[in-house]
Formats: C-alpha cells, sequence, structure tokens
C-alpha cells in the first residue's frame, strides 16, 4: 500500500515505539518470578513486536529500539518497582494510542492495533502484586504522621528553644521514639486484622518510612546555624517528600496526584504553623529563653 510521507514518518515514529516496548517488555518480563505475571508480560512483549512488523510493511523499512529509554525503564523499574515502571511508561503511550485513530481509515490494521493497546493498560492494572505496594497504607502512614507530628514539633521547637542543635537533639529523641511506638501500633492493629499484610512486615514498613523522614527533617539543624532557615528548609523538605511520595502512589496505583498532594501538604503546613506560634506563646508564658 501506498502513504504519503507525512504518514510514513508517523509511521516510523510508532514503530520505534514498538521496537522499544518490546524490548522494555522482555527484559522485565525476565525479573518477574511469578509464572502468570512473566506469562502476561510476555505476551505484551509479543503483541508489541507484532505491531512493529504490521508498520514495517508500510514503511518497508527496518527501524532500531532507542536503547536510553529500554534501560531507563529498565532502571527505574528496578529501583522504584516494575508496577511504577510499567504504568510510566504506559501514561507515556497514552497520546499514540490515541493518534492511532487517525490512521484507522488510510491502515485497516491501526483500529486492532489499538484496540490491543487499550487492551494491555486493562490487563497491566491487575498485572502484578509487589510487595512494596502492598504495603504502601503501612508507609503512608509512618510517612503522614513524621510529616504532620514531626514538622509540627520541629516548628514549635523552633521558637521555644532557639537553638539549632538543640532542636536536632529533642527532634531526634521525640522522632525515634514516635517511630517506634507507631511500628509498634501498626504491628499490633495487622496482628488484630485480616488481613494478607504480615504484621512485622507492616511495622517495619511503617517505621522505616517514620525514621528516614524524621532524619531529613532534622537533617537542617545539624547543617545550618540559622534557626529561622533551617525551619524553612524542613518546610521545603517536607514538602517534597509529600510531593514525591503522593507521585510515585499516584502512578503505581492510578490515583490522583494533586488531590492526596494538596491534603497531605495542606495538613503538614497547616499543624506546622499552628505549633509554631503554640511554641511562642508557651515560651512567653512559661519564661523560657534558651
Amino acid at each position: 500500500m501506498t502513504i504519503d510521507d507525512k504518514t510514513r514518518k508517523q509511521l516510523l515514529i510508532y514503530q520505534k515505539n514498538e521496537i522499544t516496548e518490546y524490548h522494555i517488555y522482555s527484559k522485565l518480563a525476565k525479573k518477574i518470578k511469578e509464572p502468570e505475571n512473566r506469562k502476561i508480560l510476555e505476551q505484551i512483549a509479543q503483541d508489541e513486536l507484532s505491531h512493529y512488523h504490521i508498520w514495517e510493511k508500510y514503511t518497508g523499512q527496518e527501524v532500531k529500539p532507542d536503547i536510553i529509554k529500554i534501560w531507563k525503564y529498565y532502571l527505574i523499574s528496578s529501583i522504584f518497582g516494575i508496577t511504577f515502571g510499567i504504568r510510566l511508561m504506559e501514561r507515556g503511550e497514552e497520546n499514540a494510542q490515541k493518534s492511532y485513530r487517525f490512521y484507522i481509515e488510510k491502515i485497516k490494521e491501526a483500529n486492532s492495533i489499538f484496540l490491543e493497546e487499550e487492551k494491555h493498560e486493562e490487563e497491566l492494572l491487575n498485572l502484578l502484586d509487589e510487595e512494596l505496594l502492598r504495603y504502601t497504607g503501612s508507609m503512608v502512614l509512618g510517612l503522614n504522621d513524621a510529616l504532620v507530628e514531626l514538622t509540627g514539633a520541629l516548628a514549635g521547637f523552633t521558637l521555644a528553644l532557639k537553638n539549632t542543635k538543640l532542636i536536632a537533639l529533642v527532634g531526634l529523641v521525640t522522632g525515634i521514639a514516635a517511630a517506634l511506638s507507631m511500628a509498634s501500633s501498626e504491628y499490633l492493629s495487622k496482628k488484630s486484622e485480616k488481613t494478607t499484610q504480615k504484621p512485622l512486615k507492616a511495622a517495619i514498613y511503617t517505621g522505616i518510612a517514620y525514621i528516614v523522614t524524621v532524619f531529613i527533617l532534622i537533617c537542617p539543624y545539624l547543617i545550618f546555624s540559622n534557626y529561622y532557615l533551617c525551619l524553612g528548609v524542613t518546610i521545603t523538605a517536607a514538602i517534597l517528600i509529600i510531593f514525591l511520595f503522593n507521585y510515585y502512589i499516584s502512578v503505581a496505583r492510578d490515583l490522583p496526584f494533586f488531590k492526596h498532594f494538596f491534603e497531605m501538604a495542606c495538613l503538614s503546613l497547616g499543624v506546622a504553623i499552628l505549633s509554631f506560634f503554640i511554641g511562642f506563646f508557651l515560651r512567653l508564658f512559661i519564661g523560657v529563653d534558651v
């Protein structure tokens, strides 16, 4: 079939995407231990290869895969989980899938490719059962509590104590004690519930999320001497943590990003502002001058 130059250029782009995604899915399939999940990824890889050959029939040209993109998504999947990597890649495919519709009248196979790509998305929604995603609830618990409690506590300590090293010491003691308490509570909570989650693992994920957040928020007080600067950097770090974590969850679980981000950010900042003024008035009331 004869196609115009504009269509051919677009099909070459599709062709490159398909062969690239074939290699990505093939590499990721080799990482998966569960036979059923591996089988689904291998099938999707073969479908991508089939799409590549369909476009090749029209372009009459072989296309090499995008090596950088292959390793990019392979590394992302290795670090942040296969579900996150795949969903992130699928988000990038949405525009390409929509544009297939423009070629349905010109190319008869375009419609079947479009339908298969949609099928891929549906299969991927329930594809993997990763431990990291099973315990996101526990991580959210640890992360959210650490952000709300410690950001508020540090804001209060900042005006009450006015000494960065002392604030860091009190913050670390408070944060570590709270992390152990939160992990213990999560363990007991999961143990009393009928759930597929293991209580000890849930407690570990909660505790780690809490401890990591504590150290990130405390760091400015160990580096800088101006306590107002420390508080500003801590609040910025808290917002960045909220942004990154909510972005991860929004991609991995296909949830709305901005709603959860603003909800969590407003809660943390609201508590911090309130605690800041509480620390100020308590310092005046008690008459402490450090």
